[in-house]
């Protein structure tokens, strides 16, 4: 299947603000974003990509070309010491596009997918240790329901970790299709005639693999405090935890006052430091949801630093 950037068109022209500028992409993948903001750009400019996937890193980096650009194999939480060890103390615009990749889908032995029988891992940095095995096997069934409860909002969290507690105790649980067949045994045949059942699930042990929304929250503040006055900062999210945390942010940094409500006048002499481009978020149009299914949950949310 070949990669497409999700909401491509609407994320350069709101990122793009100086043709001669430095940008960064959080979250290389297949090159797509970068490869069309390259299009609008002048030589001299600047564009740094990074991704934790080594395989996706070097795959992109025999296609994507462009006078100055530099790939980065790490974590984008760490954003501020891949700037730093560059020597760029702040950069005219930063995107992320969450979630897994079309590539990292597409490879079955990576065990991101509930439809491909695979060995049970879904690390998007294959050289940490923690993998999905760890988790499904080795976490208590409290810490088991919590996850599935917190990152997916798995309503039969309870069941689905009981029984996976049970079956471990007979033998490792190794492969995804072992794992989805557990799921679907674990709850009523109403979910299972809704969206696959197992879904929901593997999108909680995705998150807790590779501590995704800790590095949203992390990162969010250092993009902010890297970008130039007029800067711009792209976000696209794919499902409500992720979206949520970025709407967060954004709302607090574009408030110009953080006085009590009881207050008549404002006393606090604070300073917004962003302005939100859009008052809601953006989304895919029909014709790229019918083109690119992964699309239909994309969400883009575009600021500009103050």
């Amino acid at each position: 299947m070949l990669h497409q950037a999700v909401l491509l068109a609407e994320t350069i022209d709101y990122l793009l603000n100086d043709p001669h500028g430095t940008y960064v992409d959080c979250t290389l993948g297949g090159g797509g974003h970068l490869r069309r903001l390259a299009e609008n750009l002048e030589p001299d400019a600047c564009l740094i990509g990074i991704d934790k996937d080594l395989d996706i890193l070097e795959q992109t980096r025999k296609t994507l070309s462009f006078p100055n650009i530099k790939l980065v194999h790490g974590d984008f939480r760490r954003i501020n010491d891949i700037l730093d060890s560059m020597k760029i103390d702040q950069v005219h615009g930063i995107m992320m596009d969450l979630g897994v990749s079309s590539f990292q889908l597409d490879e079955a032995e990576r065990g991101f997918s509930f439809h491909e029988d695979a060995a049970l891992d879904m690390r998007m940095n294959r050289e940490q240790s923690l993998s999905a095995r760890d988790v499904v096997n080795e976490y208590s069934e409290d810490d088991l329901t919590s996850i599935l409860f917190r990152y997916g909002e798995e309503k039969y969290a309870r069941s689905i970790s009981r029984a996976i507690v049970n079956r471990r105790k007979q033998s490792p649980i190794e492969s995804t299709m072992e794992l989805v067949e557990i799921i679907q045994t674990s709850v009523p045949a109403s979910y299972r005639r809704e969206k696959h059942p197992a879904r929901k699930t593997f999108q909680a042990l995705r998150i807790e693999v590779n501590g995704e929304l800790d590095a949203l929250l992390e990162v969010l503040p250092q993009a902010l405090d890297r970008l130039y006055p007029g800067g711009r900062l792209c976000v696209i999210t794919f499902h409500s935890l992720e979206d949520r945390i970025v709407k967060k942010f954004m709302q607090e940094k574009a408030r110009s006052c953080i006085c009590p409500p009881e207050l008549p006048v404002c006393v606090c002499d604070h300073h917004a430091e962003l302005e939100i481009l859009s008052r809601k978020p953006i989304i895919a149009s029909k014709e790229e949801s019918a083109s690119n299914p992964r699309s239909r949950s994309a969400k883009l949310r575009a600021v500009r630093k103050l």
